[in-house]
């Protein structure tokens, strides 16, 4: 069994892991039960009610989160020569196409966004094997295949999530720092829960947010209680 360190010890001592928090208590529990020397993230889990086996209770999508993720992401565009300048111009780190095609296939994943055009993607379909399982493959319904590249790489660096709802019905999203002031913490995560509640799909039946996490690097999670996060 893995012991409890001092901090650790202390940490869950402040948590009542039976009780339901609204989402201003979870927020300064979270910022007093971080004890890492560096600035951590702060992250949300969220689990609904539904079946991802079912290709119509799937649950993907993208947010631009109001105060950002405290993260600068790496940008990788793939377009062709006509869409390079565009895609500079708007602050993407790398850009290119075939090179950085078999780059990638030769191992090197060192981005957090990859957004190509829909006319490439016959070249870029195979990368999904690589890029798929790191949740960075381009994809139509979060915006990274689009023939607007300059506007898709302003949303990335602007602080623009994408979340997939996983094998076990969890929506896992960094959603900031704990060094954020204690309201665009709030309005962030709020912004997340509630872009996933407008995509309830139709054939989820029953309570389709069944519970909500809030935790950081290293930290106990904390329930939060739903209907302070709802808008």
């Amino acid at each position: 069994m893995t012991k409890l360190t001092k901090n650790r010890k202390a940490a869950l001592e402040k948590i009542d892991r039976k009780a339901v928090y609204p989402l201003e208590d979870a927020i300064d529990l979270v910022k007093e039960t971080t004890t890492v020397n560096f600035d951590a993230s702060v992250d949300v889990d969220v689990r609904l009610g539904v079946d991802p086996r079912k290709a119509n209770q799937m649950v993907r999508g993208s947010v631009i989160l109001p105060h950002g993720t405290g993260k600068t992401k790496r940008v990788l565009v793939l377009c062709n020569a006509d869409k390079e300048d565009e895609a500079k111009e708007a602050g993407a780190d790398y850009v290119g196409l075939d090179d950085y095609i078999e780059k990638i296939k030769q191992g090197w994943v060192d981005i957090d966004v990859v957004i190509t055009q829909p006319s490439v993607m016959p070249k870029v379909g195979p990368l999904g094997k690589i890029l798929g399982p790191r949740g960075i493959m381009p994809n139509p319904k979060t915006g990274t295949v689009t023939n607007d590249i300059a506007g898709a790489v302003k949303e990335a660096k602007a602080g623009k999530v994408d979340f997939k709802v996983d094998k076990y019905g969890i929506i896992h999203a960094a959603v900031g720092k704990v060094s954020f002031e204690k309201n665009k913490l709030a309005d962030n995560i709020k912004e997340l829960v509630n872009t996933i509640i407008q995509l309830k799909p139709a054939a989820a039946k029953g309570t389709y947010l069944i519970s909500l996490y809030l935790s950081s690097t290293m930290s106990p999670g904390i329930k939060i209680d739903p209907k302070s996060v709802r808008k």
